[in-house]
């Protein structure tokens, strides 16, 4: 599967902000300097559970762009945890979620009858839990450290009517981040 430079650098740096997801701030996410890529992939896996993982596909950014460490058949791709971001913050998404994430980055309304999921098993930090765009913690701008986590985006905007929309959430419960935006997603804590 071919991963847009434009969504992997968005991704990245946003799921720092998790996204779940997550601001991805940065506009390249670099991969840990001297980290071989059997590193990168090891730590690209630890966002999905081994099942999803053991098949996935695996890419990181680096300041030329995208790479591709290693092709998947599960129609999921993984990337390592950003060294740029305070926390540790490996991903795994399907075809889906990289569609709504390309959305997100490109500042276009993201597909609204497809439902996308993600892992962030090893959870995230996030410059807000209100701004879809953030790229830092700042005063007012609810920022989140989340544990590890699954989320949901896309779909029909009703679904996360059930749920918690809180600017400040208990991130011990799923709760919507980005209420209100059109890249609002379920965050739902896995432990």
């Amino acid at each position: 599967m071919r991963i847009r430079p434009v969504t992997l650098r968005l991704l990245i740096a946003a799921f720092a902000a998790a996204l779940p997801l997550a601001a991805f701030a940065a506009e390249k996410a670099p991969a840990a300097k001297g980290a071989s890529d059997a590193q990168l992939i090891a730590s690209a896996l630890r966002a999905a559970p081994a099942a999803v993982a053991k098949n996935a596909s695996v890419a990181t950014m680096d300041d030329k762009g995208m790479h591709s460490l290693r092709k998947g058949t599960n129609g999921f791709t993984c990337m390592p945890d950003n060294p740029a971001t305070p926390g540790p913050d490996p991903m795994c998404m399907d075809r889906n979620a990289m569609e709504w994430v390309d959305a997100w980055v490109a500042h276009k309304p993201p597909p609204t009858m497809k439902v996308g999921f993600m892992y962030m098993l090893a959870g995230g930090t996030d410059g807000s839990n209100t701004d879809p765009y953030a790229t830092k913690p700042e005063s007012g701008n609810h920022w989140i450290k989340t544990g590890p986590h699954i989320m949901i985006v896309g779909g029909d905007a009703s679904f996360y009517d059930s749920y918690p929309k809180n600017a400040d959430p208990d991130t011990s419960q799923p709760y919507v981040m980005w209420a209100g935006t059109p890249y609002q997603h379920l965050m739902a804590p896995v432990r």
